[in-house]
């Protein structure tokens, strides 16, 4: 894996929310989360919870 890589990958964790999210996700396993789940388990707001997501899967 290239470094810039890693460094976007690792950057897009440095958010608390976000490593709230990957956490959370990681725990679900194969079974997983759907998102209003995840939501309401986190206490972010569906938009917020978008926007994370978004920035996840481009990491």
């Amino acid at each position: 894996m290239k470094e810039a890589n890693v460094i976007r990958s690792l950057s897009a964790l440095a958010h608390e929310a976000r490593l709230r999210v990957f956490r959370a996700l990681v725990v679900a396993g194969q079974k997983g989360l759907t998102p209003s789940a995840l939501a309401e388990q986190l206490g972010v707001a569906p938009n917020a919870l978008s926007f994370h997501l978004k920035e996840l899967a481009h990491a």
